[in-house]
């Protein structure tokens, strides 16, 4: 579904040039749910962005769902954002319109796609469990339905790509668990691929694959899969262990979390030995 190859993005403002993604490098298949984490100024956002057709790269490539993004015209990225991929924000400001129903914010966008289909609307609602609030207006509704009225605007017309940013930061720790269930059923139900991008860990029980981002690059993955030799939960989920995996870009480069550094009292440079079919990375020997 995504395939990003040493993906650039320069941000320029007067003299200034702010280098936001540095060859960073991405597969994402067709139906899988992801979590992209990072901290702030790593490159995530700018990432989604780009996904979403908001903003265009600098260099590298982007394909989406066969599309190659560099070389959309203008009018094919409108039809682009409309048809292909849905978009759910942090700040409902961006999703919602306060003075309409939950129910007619689901319509607008069929309505801009050239549809009216107030049946599909309610099913949406009915998806996100809040079938009973259809005909509440914004300020009836608390911070997570709002939410969820987001996610149902953002499936209205049935796109392959669904992606969220920061989709749990202004709710509280319950909501966020259920707002992050509901992205997993539509993952399982409708196999729609699903691109999360969160500073909630919570997110690491329920999707398929965390890609932590720093300095503009992928540097790790963490996988989800399930743990062998472990007896079931008492909740009779199935019990889970992840593994996390350095990413090497295509140049064969590392990057290495910092704390790692520190704790071996590394300081810019490294020793790199072969032992035994191991890499080894060593701190440099003292100098005489």
């Amino acid at each position: 579904m995504i395939v990003c190859e040493n993906l650039v993005k320069i941000y320029k403002a007067a003299d200034l040039e702010v280098v936001a993604l540095q060859g960073l490098d991405l597969k994402v298949e067709s139906g899988e749910l992801m979590g992209i984490i990072g901290n702030s100024g790593s490159g995530k956002s700018t990432l989604l962005n780009m996904l979403g057709g908001l903003d265009r790269p600098s260099a590298g490539k982007l394909f989406v769902d066969g599309k190659d993004l560099f070389r959309l015209s203008t009018a094919e990225l409108v039809e682009y954002k409309l048809r292909t991929v849905g978009f759910v924000w942090q700040n409902n400001a961006r999703n919602l319109i306060p003075y309409l129903t939950a129910l007619q914010n689901v319509e607008l966008p069929m309505l801009l796609g050239g549809k009216r289909k107030r049946e599909r609307a309610k099913e949406l609602l009915e998806m996100v469990g809040l079938g009973h609030r259809m005909k509440n207006q914004l300020n009836q509704l608390s911070g997570g339905e709002q939410q969820r009225v987001a996610i149902a605007i953002a499936l209205a017309n049935q796109p392959k790509l669904l992606l969220a940013d920061e989709p749990t930061g202004s709710v509280d720790t319950k909501t966020a668990a259920m707002i992050l269930d509901i992205f997993q059923e539509l993952n399982r139900t409708l196999g729609l691929t699903v691109v999360i991008v969160t500073h909630d860990m919570q997110l690491a029980r329920k999707v398929d694959r965390v890609i932590a981002i720093r300095d503009g690059k992928t540097s790790s993955e963490l996988l989800r899969r399930k743990a062998e030799h472990t007896e079931e939960l008492e909740t009779g989920e199935e019990p889970q262990e992840h593994e996390e995996l350095a990413v090497l870009d295509q140049a064969g480069r590392l990057q290495i979390p910092r704390e790692y550094l520190q704790a071996i009292g590394a300081d810019g440079k490294l020793r790199i030995e072969l032992e035994d079919g191991l890499i080894l990375l060593l701190p440099p020997h003292p100098r005489t």
